[in-house]
């Protein structure tokens, strides 16, 4: 099954991309061999100048030289086309992919993830995967095809000297494999450990207002500071690990190929009938031998650790929650009806208790109370849960039979901090969609949005998180939002309480003002002009509905609702 998924996500590498592959492969395979023609020609050059009978002649051989650096300089721009494409198209494709991925997750699921590892393996991860896994594959086929060629060559020249110089490679190649391994271990670390710099980092910059209003830059600097050195800490390791591996390798492969030349020496001193060309050209050989064999389990160890990481953000976006439910029947009719609903984070410690109530369509509610009663997460069962005891029938259809994605068609929420994209105003509202231009203008004069546009235009970049906008600007975009889905549900949720009084009242005016919409509105700000045109008003008071109705029948009742108010407007 590992496999199988492993496989999903390594096919968007080569998916329409095949040709500039095996086109970069074949000019890496050429290229190598061109190497094995350099060796030979070096050979024959020093036999030529030591005057062996049956050299080739140096005209030949210069021409043989300018054959072989033109083929070396066509066969590289073919490379110069070739592999940059196919390594551009294939992040291209593989990232495009892993996103679309992560936009299907289900927002339960993702809600329960750390947004850190995706963070991680859609940057650090990514450029492990590329150099480690797709460029390091064009590496281990020309280190193979240099293991077989070099061992060849050597074994054309002369067998006994083969024989002898693959006796000497022993030790480079016994230290290469026995040593190799630790370095995907290494490598494995180090992404574990940027993974916590990038969720302390984010932690960090996410509660930056609360950093600098409990005054607690040192601490945090500390925590970052913490996880920033381990991440260093692990990168060392690695590249420790990697020096100890290349000087172990190096020191061994110095002393096989001087224990190559020094037995070849004596050989011809004996008599033995090798030429001073060949002499050298094992010397080369060995040489292209042992480059191969001390950076094959080098490149296997890394790619398997790259491996490790496709299948770590695939695991990761596999990993959702199922959607089993069906549409709505249609556009509600009636009502949305709560019967008995009761709702616990941890058992025996209810939330909301027994609450029973219904919204008719097209009609404006308030829920209040004090800070804990449970109307935010009120709000957020609306939105799906199977958790709940109880009943949420919308008109007859039971809220855990409506799939997720058509309670989000049928619904908008307003958060209090609403999340705009650096982008333009209009995209921010259409969320980058096309409208036609008659319904995003009646989306901005309803959300009361024409002033803002009048005095920026429409094309005006709101910044990171709408850093250029103030707060009541970001929750008339999210209204607009709202409008132009046509949502039959608008729920929101404190919307105005990080705003001023007049941008709060004008927020709120602009809900109330919609046609069309059940609109379910949590506030913690008692207005009596704003209250009493909602068409009832839900008092809550821990986790149960203390009182509900009109505003005038609230406050004649002169029960729980009328003592929040009043204690309202003392301390206001």
């Amino acid at each position: 099954m590992k496999h199988e998924l492993r496989r999903t996500y390594t096919a968007q590498f080569y998916k329409g991309n095949r040709i500039p592959y095996c086109i970069a492969m074949g000019v890496a395979i050429c290229l190598i061999s061109l190497n094995f023609g350099i060796t030979a020609l070096m050979q024959q050059m020093l036999d030529t100048i030591s005057g062996v009978p049956g050299a080739l002649s140096l005209p030949t051989l210069g021409l043989m030289t300018v054959g072989l650096i033109v083929s070396i300089v066509l066969w590289k721009q073919i490379n110069y086309w070739a592999k940059p494409r196919f390594l551009q198209r294939a992040m291209v494709q593989y990232k495009d992919y892993a996103f679309r991925k992560l936009t299907a997750k289900h927002l339960a699921a993702f809600r329960q993830e750390s947004i850190s590892d995706y963070l991680s393996g859609f940057s650090n991860d990514l450029n492990t995967i590329e150099t480690d896994y797709l460029k390091a594959q064009f590496e281990i086929v020309v280190n193979l095809i240099t293991l077989a060629g070099s061992t060849l060559m050597m074994l054309w020249y002369s067998p006994i000297m083969a024989v002898i110089a693959m006796a000497f490679c022993a030790l480079p190649v016994l230290v290469a494999v026995f040593t190799g391994n630790k370095l995907a271990a290494a490598e494995k670390q180090v992404s574990l450990k940027n993974a916590g710099f990038l969720a302390a980092l984010r932690d960090a910059l996410s509660g930056f207002a609360v950093m600098k209003s409990f005054r607690a830059e040192t601490e945090i600097a500390q925590i970052v500071g913490e996880s920033n050195r381990q991440a260093e800490q692990a990168k060392c390791r690695r590249e420790q690990l990697d020096t100890v591996l290349d000087m172990l390798v190096s020191v061994a492969s110095v002393a096989a190929q001087l224990g190559t030349f020094l037995a070849g020496g004596v050989l011809i001193l004996s008599g033995f009938p090798i030429t001073p060309g060949k002499l050298v050209a094992f010397l080369d050989l060995t040489g292209l031998f042992i480059m191969s064999v001390r950076s094959l389990p080098s490149l296997l160890a890394k790619r398997k650790a790259a491996l490790g990481l496709v299948d770590k953000l695939a695991e990761a976006l596999e990993n959702n929650a199922e959607d089993h439910g069906t549409a709505l029947a249609g556009p509600l009719q009636q009502e949305i009806r709560l019967s008995h609903l009761s709702f616990a984070y941890e058992p025996e410690q209810p939330v909301l208790n027994d609450i029973s109530c219904t919204f008719q369509v097209g009609k404006s509610y308030a829920i209040v109370g004090a800070s804990g009663s449970g109307k935010s997460t009120l709000l957020n069962l609306l939105m799906g849960s199977d958790r709940y005891e109880g009943e949420v029938l919308f008109d007859r259809q039971p809220l855990r039979d409506i799939s997720s994605n058509a309670l989000c068609d049928a619904i908008s929420i307003i958060h209090q901090n609403v999340f705009v994209f650096n982008a333009s105003i209009r995209d921010n509202i259409t969320m980058f969609k096309d409208f036609p231009m008659a319904q995003v203008d009646e989306a901005i004069r309803l959300s009361g949005l024409s002033a803002l546009i009048a005095e920026k235009g429409e094309q005006y970049l709101c910044g990171e998180n709408g850093c250029y906008l103030s707060g009541g600007e970001k929750q008339r975009i999210s209204i607009a939002r709202s409008l132009l889905r046509k949502s039959q549900i608008l729920l929101a949720d404190e919307a105005t309480a990080a705003l001023d009084a007049e941008t709060a009242y004008q927020v709120s005016d602009a809900i109330l003002n919609l046609t069309g919409m059940t609109r379910i509105v949590v506030t913690h700000a008692l207005d009596g002009t704003l209250l009493r045109r909602y068409d009832g008003i839900l008092a809550l008071k821990s986790g149960s509905i203390a009182e509900s109705g009109t505003f005038q029948q609230l406050m004649e009742n002169k029960g729980y609702f009328y003592s929040l108010y009043t204690v309202s407007q003392e301390t206001a």
